[in-house]
């Protein structure tokens, strides 16, 4: 087995590791809920893993659901009776995202003591599941909101801080709105440990963070002047509400970045490579992230002569004017092989989206750069383009997954050639 075929079989290998259905029964103990007291069992399920966890929950329940809602990147062909199903729109909110929030938000409204609520919670519902707080607010003008958040270099945990303030599902505000029923929040993560209540910026979680560090963010980043007037005006009002506070509810994490890792250390493992786990990085600048990984995989190598470095969490792009086509996973494979380092590296989203374009993420060696260039295609202006997807795609070297229907971070891979 080739290096790059070793780097796609431990990525591949460890998502289908890192199921849904197999996480429900190894955390979930029913008795422990006490569901026997409730009259209705609802289910609230929102992100790019809404789907999976919401038919693993009904198979799994032992009382029926009496309805809900799902907001997830499609709609199913098969549906559970009584759920509401939406399209949610992502990295940008869509009308499904409106329309997914105001239905979970009535259906909570009206909801008893005598009710318990499940909420299904993944990555990717920031946007999927959205609705100003400021109902004068379009669905366009919150677009560019988001489109100026992604594009900021700020963390992810500083730009849910902004979405929390800004939203009426977000910072346990959907949590809220059930505050008389009882409930469950279960968890598929991508977001760093320690910091829950960034997922899906927070939906049903008690929130840390403050008006305060809310426009510090702003001011940061100089976003201000990329918001429409009206975003604007909402975040300047010397009025602006701190989030809810909530009392603690029942919360389990399913699966996390944790999980994706361990499984990849598995499967490098049975492959017979020497394995060591660094998420130092995680949220750094691809730049810096790149720079460090290779450092530390070249203080390893002298060790271990078949050596696996494996690295979980995020990176951040701060994008330009006219980016193009690719993602954080391409442009730090892209990075590395611009250093000219003999190593393999493989960067992918465990969610099988990368940035605008369909791959996954890229393989990237000590030839990228050679063979693109026999190509016609300078790798140091596709990188400051970002504009990584073509390159990758032409080289044949792109990671191609389609949704996996999961989010559990990235994966970043370095193998010895």
């Amino acid at each position: 087995m080739t290096p790059h075929e070793a780097a796609r079989t431990i990525f591949h290998r460890a998502l289908t590791a890192s199921s849904i259905p197999a996480a429900f029964d190894r955390k979930i103990h029913w008795d422990s809920l006490g569901l026997d007291q409730y009259h209705r069992i609802y289910a609230i399920a929102v992100g790019k893993a809404a789907l999976p966890m919401l038919e693993t929950l009904a198979s799994r329940l032992p009382y029926p659901l009496a309805g809900g809602v799902c907001c997830g990147p499609l709609l199913p062909s098969a549906r559970l009776g009584g759920i509401d199903y939406y399209a949610g729109g992502h990295p940008l909110p869509n009308q499904d995202s409106f329309r997914s929030a105001r239905a979970a938000l009535h259906l909570l409204n009206g909801a008893s003591p005598r009710d318990f609520v499940f909420f299904l919670i993944s990555g990717g519902g920031s946007a999927m599941f959205e609705l100003p707080l400021d109902l004068k607010i379009t669905l366009a003008e919150t677009q560019v909101l988001y489109q100026a958040l992604v594009g900021s270099g700020a963390t992810i945990a500083e730009i849910n801080t902004v979405r929390k303030h800004f939203s009426a599902v977000k910072g346990g505000r959907l949590a809220a709105a059930a505050a008389l029923s009882g409930r469950c929040s279960l968890l598929v993560s991508d977001v760093a440990p320690g910091s829950l209540d960034a997922l899906a910026s927070g939906p049903t979680l008690p929130d840390s963070s403050t008006v305060v560090e809310c426009r510090d963010i702003l001011d940061r980043y100089a976003l201000r002047e990329r918001f429409p007037a009206a975003v604007r005006s909402w975040f300047d009002d010397p009025a602006l509400p701190e989030t809810p506070s909530l009392a603690d509810d029942h919360v389990e994490i399913l699966l996390s970045s944790d999980d994706l890792l361990d499984a990849a250390r598995a499967v490098a493992l049975s492959l017979d490579y020497e394995v060591v786990m660094d998420n130092t990085c995680d949220d750094w600048d691809y730049r810096d992230a790149a720079r460090y990984l290779l450092g530390r995989f070249d203080e390893l190598r002298s060790k271990h002569t078949k050596l696996c470095l494996l690295s979980g969490g995020e990176v951040t792009v701060r994008l330009n004017r006219g980016h193009g086509a690719g993602g954080r996973n391409q442009q730090f494979a892209l990075a590395c092989a611009l250093s000219g380092r003999d190593v393999v590296v493989l960067s992918a989203g465990s969610d099988g989206i990368d940035g605008n374009s369909p791959a996954a993420g890229a393989i990237a060696d000590a030839t990228t750069v050679t063979r693109a260039r026999a190509l016609g295609i300078d790798a140091g202006s596709a990188l400051a383009r970002f504009d990584a997807y073509p390159l990758f795609t032409a080289l044949g070297d792109t990671l191609t997954t389609g949704p996996t229907h999961n989010n559990l971070r990235d994966l970043r891979i370095l193998l010895s050639p």
